[in-house]
C-alpha cells in the first residue's frame, strides 16, 4: 500500500508541472521537486520489490517499471541543475510513464488477489483501478504542488501569481474528477452492499473517506483560491498545507477501502 501511495503521488507531483512555466519558477523548484520525487521513487521501490503474488508473470516486468520511476527522477535532479536543462520535459515524461506502468501493472497483479468479482469483469476490474491511480495521482500532485508553489512566493516575492492559480485549478478539476469516480465506485459497491451496516468495516470509513479526503479538501481548495486573488500568498499557503494533510489522510483510507472491497472508493 505504501508503495502505491508513493507511486501516486511522485507521478501527480510531476504531472503538475506541466501547468508551471521555467520562465516563471526557478530551476531549483524543477531540481527540488526531482529530489522529491526520487526519494518517493526510492521507497516505492524498496516496499514494491516484494509482494505475496511474486510468482506472477507480471512481476519482471513491474520490478522493471519500478526501477525506471526511481532513475528518471535521479538524472531529472540532476540535468535541472542548468536553466535550460538538456532533456528536462523528456526526463519528466519518461518517469511518469515508468510510474504509470508500475501502477498498472501491479492493479494487473493484484487483480483476483482481494475481490472476487474482480475474476468476473477482468477489464472492466483493470479500468476502474487505473482510473483510481490515475485520479488519486493527480489530487496527490496538484496539492502537494499547489503547496510547495505557495511557498515559493517567501523566497520569490516578485513571483507572478500565475503558477499558484494555475495549480489552485488543477486541484479544483482534479477533486472533481476523483469525486466522480470515487462516487461511481461507492455506486457500483452499494448494489450489493447494505451501506447503513455498521458491522462492514468499509460502512465505517466511508465517512471518513468523503468529508476528510474530498468534501474538506474540496472547500479549503476554494478558500485558498479566493485568498491567492487578493494575493495574499502565504495565507493561501497555510490553506494548501492544511489541503495537503486531508488529501493524504483521504488517499491513504481509500487505499484501505479497496484493499476491502478491490473499488476505488
Amino acid at each position: 500500500m505504501l508503495a502505491v501511495f508513493c507511486l501516486r503521488l511522485a507521478l501527480g507531483m510531476l504531472v503538475s508541472l506541466a501547468l508551471l512555466s521555467p520562465r516563471l519558477m526557478h530551476p531549483r523548484f524543477f531540481r527540488t521537486h526531482f529530489a522529491t520525487v526520487l526519494g518517493l521513487g526510492v521507497v516505492a521501490l524498496v516496499m514494491g520489490w516484494t509482494s505475496p503474488l511474486d510468482d506472477s508473470w507480471v512481476t519482471p516486468y513491474r520490478r522493471a517499471a519500478l526501477v525506471v520511476a526511481a532513475v528518471a527522477p535521479l538524472l531529472g535532479a540532476l540535468v535541472w541543475i542548468y536553466e535550460r536543462p538538456p532533456l528536462g520535459w523528456t526526463l519528466i515524461a519518461v518517469a511518469a510513464l515508468g510510474q504509470v506502468a508500475a501502477l498498472v501493472l501491479h492493479d494487473v497483479e493484484q487483480i483476483g488477489a482481494y475481490s472476487p468479482w474482480m475474476t468476473a469483469e477482468i477489464p472492466w476490474a483493470v479500468a476502474a483501478l487505473v482510473a483510481g491511480d490515475l485520479t488519486s495521482a493527480a489530487l496527490l500532485g496538484f496539492a502537494m504542488t499547489g503547496m510547495l508553489v505557495g511557498h515559493s512566493y517567501l523566497i520569490q516575492p516578485g513571483l507572478s501569481i500565475h503558477p499558484l492559480m494555475g495549480q489552485l485549478a488543477g486541484l479544483g478539476a482534479a477533486l472533481i474528477v476523483r469525486a466522480a469516480v470515487a462516487g461511481a465506485a461507492l455506486w457500483f459497491w452499494t448494489g450489493d452492499h447494505d451501506i447503513t451496516n455498521l458491522g462492514d468495516e468499509a460502512v465505517l470509513w466511508l465517512p471518513v473517506r468523503w468529508l476528510v479526503g474530498l468534501t474538506g479538501p474540496l472547500v479549503l481548495g476554494w478558500m485558498a483560491y479566493r485568498t491567492a486573488k487578493i494575493r495574499s500568498t502565504q495565507s493561501a499557503t497555510g490553506i494548501l498545507y492544511v489541503v495537503v494533510i486531508l488529501v493524504f489522510l483521504g488517499e491513504l483510507t481509500s487505499l484501505l477501502l479497496a484493499r476491502h472491497t478491490g473499488l476505488p472508493l
